[in-house]
């Protein structure tokens, strides 16, 4: 069963830097597929951000590319989101997630199974 714990979230003024961090424990024999959701009260998860570990490729939603960086440590089983350049619309509580899926999308938060808790970034003007 895998397990996902978050962390690195706080509160940031408008162009500021973030660096979230999920650790993630009993992954079974191979690393899954990692990505970030974000989720405001009243609106749907939104995928940021995700890693394909078979290759590595990376994806991000539009309105983080160019901001936003997932990058993952196999060797201390951590996935980071650095996020640089925060505007208020990234509020959001934020939700690392894993899938042994061989295919995913971003858009679609089901294609994961595994989910954090949780950790709430807030950016203010």
């Amino acid at each position: 069963q895998v397990q996902l714990v978050e962390s690195g979230g706080g509160s940031v003024q408008a162009g500021g830097s973030l660096r979230l961090a999920c650790a993630v424990f009993g992954y079974a024999s191979s690393w899954p597929s990692m990505g970030w959701f974000r989720q405001d009260p009243g609106k749907e998860r939104e995928g940021v951000a995700a890693i394909d570990t078979n290759g590595g490729r990376t994806y991000y939603t539009d309105s983080v590319k160019g901001r936003f960086t997932i990058s993952q440590d196999n060797r201390k089983n951590l996935i980071y989101l650095q996020m640089n350049s925060l505007k208020p619309e990234d509020t959001a509580m934020y939700y690392c997630a894993a899938t042994y899926r061989p295919s995913f999308r971003l858009s679609h938060p089901g294609d994961f199974a595994y989910w954090g808790q949780g950790t709430q970034v807030t950016v203010s003007s």
